[in-house]
């Protein structure tokens, strides 16, 4: 297990949005790269980030911020957000990304996800955000029509090892992790998830860590942002949970 605290790119600044409205945003930062360095000075080896705008738009739209982040900091960036082409999948590879997380293409354009990761491999992660059990696309704003546990074992048929599992109802709202739902994501998939949402504080981490065996990583957002999580604190649970 590993921390990932989360920058997710708005108009350009780090916000955290209240279970995947667009319309309750709060900002915390007006420099994401700023951010970042801050994460890594706190101890962070890994940071999520996600562009908003392009996952509304299905265009990138905040990229220049994440190469931004990448030359500022060493931290092994997981990005996402309207990745929907081989192209943009290539240049965020190229500016340094670790892992790319491909979200909507999952549902509404298998061929491609297929595509991608037969050339990318372990580069890239599957994005799955459910809400009431439904994965959601189009920047959480639609439902897809599909269980998100169907489309953890679709995903993993296609050749995907990472999964970054969100609980759309939870995020943002430091509510509590419900390690369950991660552990039924993960034997769906076959292999361990990333889990996101709710996560309200050291607590919720060291729940997660009595079902280590199924959790790759947690991201951490408002809690870390809020003081309810210090990086650090963070940082330090998960490496005990995986001990």
């Amino acid at each position: 297990m590993y921390l990932l605290p989360a920058i997710d790119i708005l108009g350009g600044k780090a916000v955290r949005l209240a279970k995947g409205d667009y319309d309750c945003a709060t900002v915390y930062h007006d420099d994401p790269a700023a951010q970042a360095q801050l994460f890594e000075e706190e101890g962070a080896t890994w940071l999520h980030v996600v562009d908003l705008d392009g996952a509304r738009s299905g265009s990138p739209e905040n990229v220049r911020h994440i190469e931004r982040i990448l030359e500022k900091t060493r931290l092994r960036v997981e990005a996402g957000g309207g990745v929907r082409s081989l192209d943009t999948i290539a240049r965020l590879v190229d500016a340094g990304v670790s892992r790319v997380v491909l979200g909507t293409s999952l549902v509404a354009d298998p061929a491609f996800a297929e595509a991608a990761v037969a050339r990318y491999g372990e580069l890239l992660a599957a994005g799955i955000d459910a809400r009431g059990g439904e994965a959601a696309v189009a920047g959480w704003r639609e439902g897809s029509g599909v269980a998100a546990e169907e489309l953890a074992r679709r995903v993993a048929d296609l050749g995907f090892r990472h999964l970054v599992y969100t609980d759309i109802a939870r995020d943002g709202m430091q509510t509590g992790i419900d390690p369950a739902a991660y552990e039924r994501m993960a034997q769906a998939f076959g292999h361990p998830v990333i889990a996101s949402g709710g996560v309200a504080g050291l607590a919720d981490i060291e729940a997660l860590g009595r079902v280590a065996g199924c959790i790759e990583g947690v991201i951490a957002g408002r809690a870390v942002y809020e003081g309810a999580l210090s990086v650090a604190d963070g940082v330090r649970a998960c490496r005990i949970a995986s001990a």
